[in-house]
């Protein structure tokens, strides 16, 4: 195991993580320590270029709200290969949309409410747009029709990017005043759902069907999980959503796993092609 370690430093030679405090941290992990908070996304793009080397998928975290995650003196054993084998099969086999869904996916709008749903963070009354829809309405029926008519006025659209854009870049991202590197023993995306802390998953079974989610952002848009911070999840996006229904999909999604994510779905929809940094928020 110390080989191990002394290979991953080795790695790490000419990288933000060179010379930082590296040991054994829960379940078969490794921890680094005393990472810049000011360079969190620097660190971790180093280390997730490294994974064809040491084979392992790095995610950031922070013993901020958990004093028990520090470096051990002496490994702890992890999954074995069969456990981690069974996770990931039944990851795969899970049906994560069923699973998780926004507690508002099934309201409906009645007169007097249209407004409320219309304003969104711009603060552009966009009420005219679906003054022909007749009520009461399901919701998601009601922001459909407003998101595919707002891509159609250029200008509008621009005007609500404008104040929605911020959704999507680091600048938006919470950064812990304490940061480790957490290096999961799998390369596997899939499989590395087994160590991710998220209050959103706090069964086997989520955690499970929140392996499924990372191996479908993965595929489909190239999100890769950044940090961990408990009750958020960052991600890095290498292939934003079109604007229609490619985006309108993405952002019913990152809705349904972030439910205290305060815009609305078609202001989330409008966000998504104009950025790289995707923030779930998942609270009690």
């Amino acid at each position: 195991m110390r080989n191990d370690l002394d290979q991953i430093e080795a790695a790490f030679v000419g990288t933000p993580l060179a010379g930082l405090p590296i040991g054994h941290g829960p379940s078969g992990t490794v921890l680094v320590a005393d990472v810049d908070p000011n360079r969190l996304q620097e660190a971790w793009q180093a280390a997730d270029a490294l994974v064809p080397v040491i084979g392992r998928r790095p995610v950031m975290v922070t013993d901020d709200f958990d004093d028990t995650l520090r470096i051990r003196p002496e490994p702890e054993p992890g999954p074995s290969e069969s456990e981690l084998r069974a996770f990931a099969e039944a990851a795969e086999s899970s049906e994560p949309w069923l699973a998780y869904r926004h507690y508002s996916e099934d309201d409906e709008v009645d007169e007097g409410e249209v407004e409320y749903y219309t304003r969104g963070m711009a603060g552009v009354d966009l009420t005219a747009l679906v003054s022909d829809v007749v009520l009461p309405t399901p919701r998601q029926a009601l922001e459909r029709a407003l998101y595919d008519r707002l891509l159609a006025d250029v200008d509008l659209y621009a005007r609500v990017l404008g104040s929605v854009r911020f959704m999507t870049q680091t600048d938006y991202w919470y950064t812990p005043d304490r940061v480790l590197l957490m290096l999961l023993p799998t390369s596997d995306v899939r499989s590395s759902g087994y160590w991710v802390d998220f209050y959103g998953a706090l069964t086997r079974e989520y955690r499970q069907t929140l392996a499924e989610v990372l191996a479908q952002w993965r595929h489909r848009w190239d999100a890769r999980l950044v940090a961990s911070w408990g009750t958020m999840l960052q991600f890095q996006v290498g292939r934003r959503p079109a604007p229609g229904d490619e985006a309108w999909t993405a952002a019913g999604q990152l809705k349904a796993l972030a439910p205290n994510l305060d815009l609305s779905r078609w202001e989330v929809a409008v966000a998504l092609p104009a950025g790289d940094a995707w923030f779930v928020h998942n609270r009690p």
